[in-house]
């Protein structure tokens, strides 16, 4: 019941400020943006002046699968900006204030208190991005050619994974910090150095969270899941699960300490 209630208390916020709405209307904005743009850009170049005369404009049209990738690129970059700032107050914003420690002193156990927002937080997340794709699929479909929407379906399953995970990288932040800015840039640096590690480490680090995009692109070919896929989807579910325990363990010895 506790989480439950804390769960509905962080869906009520999110109804009153409108992010069911803004953020789904982002991530579609994303998700199509470079599909549109990569396959108008002939018109796009021929409307601002064209090319000087003799020059020859010849850009290979990209098949179904990389057309879509376009999209989760795009919310590999700016999606995961987006995922930062709507996180990086969730808690800390409410120690800075004092809330978290008033609903604390209640008996709210510290784990009810951090998954369910994580949860609320990866619920708004999950869906604007299955959103988001499914826009992306639609126009892939229209301009780029035929894209089983199984294999779509199974994308947005796996990448769904990616964003329990950085979410949860956001949440552990917030438990160790009472400074939102700060829990934005330590949340931005992490992945930034777990995506550097990987790329230079890129043969010890196969099943690395920071690979399992890159994996998607398989499955959208073929339409089966690669071994690596799926290793490294345990993994990122095991690193999620393992940031949560170490989030609830910090945010209950920083409220023994306050």
């Amino acid at each position: 019941m506790q989480w439950i209630t804390i769960y509905k208390k962080e869906w009520l916020e999110i109804l009153r400020n409108y992010k069911w709405i803004w953020v789904p209307l982002v991530f579609i904005l994303f998700c199509i943006i470079d599909p549109l743009s990569t396959y108008y850009l002939p018109v796009i170049i021929e409307a601002t002046g064209g090319l000087p005369e003799g020059a020859v404009f010849d850009l290979p049209t990209p098949p179904p699968s990389e057309a879509f990738m376009m999209s989760i690129s795009q919310l590999n970059t700016l999606g995961v900006l987006v995922l930062a700032l709507i996180t990086m107050g969730s808690i800390s914003g409410e120690k800075k204030s004092g809330v978290a420690e008033l609903v604390l002193v209640k008996p709210v156990s510290h784990l009810s208190y951090l998954t369910a927002k994580w949860a609320a937080a990866s619920t708004l997340l999950i869906l604007s991005a299955a959103i988001g794709l499914i826009a992306s699929w639609y126009y892939v479909q229209l301009l780029f050619g035929d894209l089983p929407f199984t294999a779509v379906a199974a994308a947005i399953f796996f990448y769904s994974l990616w964003i329990l995970f950085l979410t949860s990288i956001s949440l552990f932040m917030n438990a160790w910090s009472r400074i939102p800015g700060l829990v934005l840039f330590f949340t931005l640096a992490a992945l930034m150095i777990m995506s550097l590690v990987t790329s230079v480490f890129s043969k010890y680090l196969a099943w690395s969270p920071a690979r399992l995009s890159s994996y998607l692109r398989s499955l959208l070919i073929t339409g089966d899941v690669p071994a690596d896929l799926w290793y490294t989807s345990l993994v990122t579910a095991a690193m999620t699960l393992l940031l949560l325990y170490a989030g609830t363990k910090r945010l209950k010895k920083s409220s023994m300490l306050s």
